[in-house]
């Protein structure tokens, strides 16, 4: 059975510096996998180039057995499926229901579907009593969290997180480790970026060897 994904012989350059070369990874579905490195090892660009935000100079993707170019473009059909989660989440100055609706209403979604579905992943979030706040009022591990029900609602197959605990501690740390370790089922697919070692240690997770310059493997 071939992999969910793979990424081949992925090379990235800013000018003369490489950023990493002939990086490769394959991730299975219903697995989670972190990736982790430093700052400014890449792991951050890396996840944007499989997610298709960002371009490589070499190198190939393959997603469900479908071949596309690094270098782009990004093939439409993959974007509903393939959803990437920033390390801060940029949450639109409206409602915290109408921040998780809005890839819903991008697809074309009629309004009552996607109020409903945005109320169902606000309240597997524990957010369900803050939907109609504005994100400003919002603390940093809720606006973590309504980033995750953002992505969740999207019905990922493969879910690309980045640092989703950053500058989190405390009970906020501990809630957003418990969505993350809940996105993980049979059928999607979870790649973290991070060097937080809680989510290293997550028994679910495998540890994902990527041959690329200056990005570690988790021990």
């Amino acid at each position: 059975m071939s992999p969910l994904f793979k990424a081949e012989g992925i090379v990235k350059r800013f000018g003369e510096r490489v950023l990493f070369d002939a990086a490769s990874l394959e991730l299975e579905t219903g697995n989670g996998y972190v990736l982790v490195g430093p700052n400014g090892s890449g792991k951050t660009t890396l996840l944007r180039v499989l997610a298709g935000l960002d371009s490589a100079q070499e190198g190939k993707l393959v997603y469900r057995a479908r071949e596309a170019a690094a270098a782009g473009p990004y093939p439409e059909p993959w974007r509903r499926e393939i959803v990437y989660a920033h390390q801060q989440p940029y949450l639109f100055r409206t409602s915290l229901a109408d921040n998780v609706e809005y890839g819903l209403a991008r697809r074309g979604m009629a309004r009552e579907r996607r109020a409903a579905l945005a109320a169902e992943a606000l309240a597997w979030a524990g957010l369900a009593a803050r939907h109609g706040v504005p994100p400003h009022r919002l603390s940093g591990g809720e606006k973590q969290r309504a980033a995750l029900a953002r992505a969740k609602v999207l019905n990922p197959v493969l879910l690309l997180l980045d640092e989703p605990t950053a500058n989190l501690d405390g009970e906020a740390r501990a809630q957003v480790l418990e969505l993350v370790r809940a996105l993980i089922t049979e059928s999607h697919t979870v790649l973290i970026a991070t060097h937080d070692p809680e989510i290293i240690r997550l028994a679910i997770l495998t540890r994902l060897r990527v041959s690329a310059q200056r990005i570690e493997v988790a021990e």
